[in-house]
């Protein structure tokens, strides 16, 4: 992919389809689903976002092209690891509380499609246990920041924290490429 998507275009395609959620939450649930165990390959998820933030209709025909890239870029990213994700999060010239508001959206999402794949923490390790409830305990975060640097510090750390705290999670719950390729059939 030539041009990395970001926050604006993607919302602004989500909301020329009448979509009710910001890229924010829709990346969350993409990283979320992947993260807790959906296989890479898994054709479904559209027909999950479909469900979760579109009252069940199929998207328009612009709203799954935009989709489709943004899964795939998605993808790259988290299989990059290290620290290739890019969170769909306003850039740093949007309104403080607009960013909050954002990363909380995309925690939220991260949170619904970590447990569409997900529903079982006991085999998980204690990091992954603890990264779930401090993302419970961000989405619900409600207060209003002030503008001022030591409140743009704070949401830049529980922005990183989240990042890695979702790769840790695709790192101990994803899936790879190879997964996907072993559980076809080979024809020969």
């Amino acid at each position: 992919m030539d041009k990395q998507l970001d926050y604006d275009s993607v919302t602004n395609v989500l909301f020329q389809g009448s979509v009710n959620a910001d890229a924010a939450e829709v990346h969350g649930i993409m990283c979320g689903m992947l993260s807790g165990g959906m296989s890479l390959t898994d054709r479904k998820w559209q027909a999950v976002l479909a469900d979760t933030t579109n009252e069940g209709e199929a998207f328009p025909q612009l709203v799954s092209f935009k989709l489709e890239q943004l899964f795939t870029q998605t993808i790259e990213q988290l299989l990059e690891g290290e620290f290739s994700l890019q969170m769909m999060l306003p850039d740093d010239q949007a309104p403080i509380n607009d960013r909050g508001a954002a990363l909380i959206n995309w925690v939220q999402g991260f949170l619904l499609g970590f447990g569409l794949h997900q529903q079982n923490l006991d085999q998980c390790s204690a990091d992954v246990k603890e990264a779930i409830q401090d993302f419970s305990d961000i989405s619900r975060m409600e207060e209003p920041m002030d503008a001022d640097e030591e409140s743009e510090r704070a949401l830049n750390e529980v922005v990183e924290y989240v990042k890695i705290s979702s790769l840790l999670c695709f790192s101990e719950l994803g899936r790879s490429l190879l997964d996907d390729q072993q559980e076809k059939p080979s024809v020969h």
